[in-house]
Parts: structure tokens; C-alpha cells; sequence
């Protein structure tokens, strides 16, 4: 029998039971759906947080720490003599209170002290004005000006914050504060120490040139001033002359040190890690976050295709009745092709193809299935969630993502089973006598 005449042999019999094999077609394509929508929640959330985490962090950055607070010049010549490093950015903090003054507001900050040639070179671009010329400009963090508050926005704020709380909401106070630029504007900064907040030292006059971009979370507030490194002097001097006015001052490290080493590619990103851990240096990247986050939500996907598969096997079952309801009606039909010379072989292989046709036709419409759930879930989740928590924290995330791997590995796992649920009864096919076949009454 020729292969065109065994598709019309198999595609006879499917017309002539249509309804049974729909609702066969039917329950495989709702069991393939299950399985490729439920792992695509896995998918999707693994891609919107690896998203959110290489937009925050530069995925060839690596961040060394000492020892102590302040790395020595050995150190320094050591970590800057390493391979395959693109940029060297030393970041120096310090431990202080800082408190800022322009007119009549004022703004409680942090102070670091940066090498702008090196800052340049690897950050992103600024939201606004230059980086600092002069020992006296400065740059600001993107909400230094809505931190910047009088007491007329005090006030409001307070009002604000007790009406949102008897809603049961949050006011962050992002509609107060200075909404002018920035840029040009002088400010004056005042040190004091954790011990007495309240004794300030004298004022340092600045000149704001640059606004830093927009934090990339949401919810991060940055207010920082940065200042260049040689400012590290006269800080320390201002800082000294409050210390010393005070009784009883504890003796603390000032400054802490760290190093972000940029290296040049992702691939020496690795390799780098490895030679600093094997110096010493206390190491962090965020590619060893993303493997661990990799590892976490491998497992996930193959839990969440596990639990699909399951409903796939539900559904075989009434691929199994079907295809063993289907034998038992061509009894005749079987005894017939037999008689003729049909093998076994072929006698089984023409039920095979009907389970199989069933398991690949459910398969293509789960798919086009899963595809339209997955674009309405995204579409329509943000949506409900901001409609019921009032956040607009949800617009980028990716609730469901498809991607080609998944498809494979549903269709091979559905249509594999529809094909193992048509073994037995098309086995039991070869088996039936010729003989008591032909006897059957039409």
C-alpha cells in the first residue's frame, strides 16, 4: 500500500468519526496549552528579572573589596595590574553626616569622592550638565532636588503622608521639593559626626554642573553628591576641626575604599573573579547572581513542565479509548486488509498514524493557543494588578515568555505521548485472526 493511499485509509476513518475525534483532538490541545502556558511563566519572570538586573548593574563590572576600609598601594598596583581590565574605578566614601543648603532648603545626603576621567568612561550619560572641571563643581544624584525640601513642603508632606495613610497607601513626596535645574546653582555642605549630629562644621561652598541618570529602580531615591577625589583633603580637615570640638569623639576610619574593576569583555569577567579570590580580595560580580538565578528558575521550568506533562497524560487517555474504540469498530476492516496480504507492520502502522495525527494536530493549535494566552497576560496583567494595587510597578514585567525551546519540548512530549497512547491498540490490530474477523457482522 502506498503511503498516499494509507493517509487516505487513516484520514477516512477520522471523517468518519468526527465528533470523537475532535473532542480527542480537543482534550490533547488542552493538555498541550496547560503545559506550554504554565512553563512560560517560568520563562517570563526568569526574563524580566535578568532584564531588570543587567539594566541596574554593568554585567562586566566587579567589585573588590580589602581587607580593611582603605586599600594600601600594594593593593592598589596589584588590583590595577590585572588582566584584561578595561577600567579601574576607585570610589572613595565618607562616613559622615552631610547636609546640604541652597537658600532656604536643605537636604539631609552622602558624600563619595571619584576619579569624573575614569567615571566617565564606563558610566551612563548624565541626565543633565557636565562632569566636574574645577575642585569646587560637583554632581548630584537624579532626586537631589525633590530632597531638597522648606518647611512649607515639610508640611505638605506631612499632610500628605497622613491622608495617603489613612487610605493605606504610601505618599513618597515625589510633587515637593526643588523643581528648577540644578545646573549652576550653589550649594553649601556641612559635615558632623554620628556621635553629635547637631554640631556641624563650618560650610563648603560648591557649584552643581551635573545631575546623575535615573536610577533604574523604581524606588531607589539617589541624592549623593560626588566631588572630585582631590576634594579628600579638605574634607578630611573640615571633618577634623568638628571632631576636635568635640568631647569625648570616638577615633573611626573616615573614608572606605572600594574598586570596581570593568573588564573588557563578559568572557574575562570570570577569569578575573578567579584570579582576585585567589589573591585574597573579597569579590563580587553580578553574573554570579545571574547563574545562581539561572540555576533557581532551571529548576522551576522543569518542575512547572513536569506538572504540564501530567495534564498531557490526561489527556492520552482519551487518545488510548479512541484509538482502542477505533480497533474495535475495523475488526472487519483489519481481517480484510489481512486476507489481502496486508503485514503487520502496516496494519499497525495505519493506527499509529491516526494517534499520531490526533497528537499533532492538537499540538499546532495548543501552540497558536499558548501564543494568543501568553500576549493577553502580558497585555492585560499589568493592567489588573495596577487597577487592584494602584503600582505602576508591573508594566515591565514579562508575566509569560515562549520561546522556541519550550515549543520543542511540548510538542515532542505531546506528540510523543499521543504516539505511545496508539501503541497498545494498534498492536492489538495485528493480533486479531483473519478468520473470526470476516465473520463479523457488518
Amino acid at each position: 500500500m502506498l503511503f498516499k493511499d494509507q493517509v487516505d485509509f487513516v484520514m477516512q476513518h477520522i471523517r468518519k468519526n468526527k465528533l470523537r475525534v475532535f473532542m480527542t483532538v480537543l482534550a490533547a490541545t488542552m493538555g498541550c496549552a496547560f503545559l506550554i502556558v504554565l512553563a512560560s511563566i517560568g520563562f517570563g519572570l526568569q526574563d524580566s528579572i535578568e532584564d531588570e538586573i543587567l539594566s541596574s548593574e554593568t554585567v562586566t563590572q566587579i567589585e573588590v573589596l580589602g581587607s580593611q576600609a582603605l586599600f594600601t598601594a600594594e593593593e592598589v598596583a596589584d588590583i590595577q595590574a590585572v588582566e584584561n581590565v578595561q577600567t579601574v574605578l576607585k570610589t572613595t566614601s565618607v562616613d559622615a553626616n552631610v547636609e546640604g543648603y541652597m537658600g532656604d532648603r536643605d537636604t539631609f545626603t552622602s558624600l563619595r569622592l571619584v576619579d569624573f576621567t575614569d567615571y566617565a568612561s564606563i558610566a551612563k550619560p548624565l541626565a543633565e550638565g557636565k562632569y566636574p572641571e574645577n575642585e569646587n563643581e560637583i554632581v548630584v544624584g537624579y532626586h537631589f532636588g525633590q530632597t531638597l525640601l522648606n518647611e512649607a513642603d515639610r508640611k505638605l508632606i506631612e499632610e500628605k503622608s497622613k491622608a495617603a495613610e489613612a487610605e493605606g497607601t504610601y505618599y513618597d513626596g515625589a510633587d515637593e521639593g526643588y523643581k528648577e535645574s540644578l545646573i549652576g546653582k550653589e550649594i553649601e555642605i556641612a559635615l558632623s559626626t554620628h556621635e553629635q549630629p547637631d554640631v556641624l562644621s563650618e560650610r563648603m561652598k560648591y557649584t552643581i554642573v551635573g545631575v546623575m541618570p535615573k536610577p533604574a529602580y523604581e524606588w531607589a531615591v539617589e541624592n549623593r553628591i560626588y566631588m572630585m577625589d582631590e576634594q579628600r583633603e579638605a574634607i578630611e580637615n573640615t571633618y577634623n576641626q568638628v571632631v576636635a570640638e568635640e568631647e569625648g569623639a570616638s577615633d573611626f576610619q573616615l573614608f572606605s575604599e572600594r574598586f570596581d574593576i570593568y573588564a573588557e569583555s563578559l568572557e574575562y569577567v570570570k577569569p578575573i573573579l578567579e584570579e582576585l579570590r585567589e589573591k585574597g580580595y573579597g569579590v563580587y560580580s553580578v553574573t554570579e547572581q545571574l547563574d545562581e538565578l539561572n540555576v533557581f528558575f532551571l529548576v522551576l521550568k522543569a518542575g512547572l513542565v513536569f506538572v504540564g506533562t501530567i495534564a498531557v497524560l490526561i489527556a492520552s487517555i482519551g487518545i488510548f479509548n479512541t484509538m482502542t474504540m477505533a480497533v474495535t469498530e475495523r475488526t472487519r476492516e483489519i481481517g480484510v486488509l489481512k486476507a489481502i496480504g496486508a503485514s503487520p507492520k502496516l496494519i499497525q502502522r495505519l493506527f499509529l498514524m491516526e494517534s499520531t495525527f490526533i497528537g499533532v494536530i492538537g499540538t499546532v493549535l495548543a501552540i497558536a493557543i499558548s501564543y494568543v494566552v501568553s500576549f493577553a497576560a502580558n497585555a492585560l496583567l499589568p493592567l489588573i494588578l495596577k487597577a487592584a494595587t494602584g503600582e505602576d510597578g508591573f508594566n515591565n514585567v514579562q508575566f509569560s515568555a515562549i520561546p522556541w525551546q519550550l515549543v520543542v519540548i511540548a510538542g515532542a512530549i505531546s506528540i510523543g505521548v499521543a504516539m505511545i497512547s496508539g501503541l497498545r491498540p494498534a498492536r492489538k490490530a495485528t493480533k486479531i485472526e483473519v478468520m473470526q474477523a470476516l465473520r463479523q457482522e457488518l
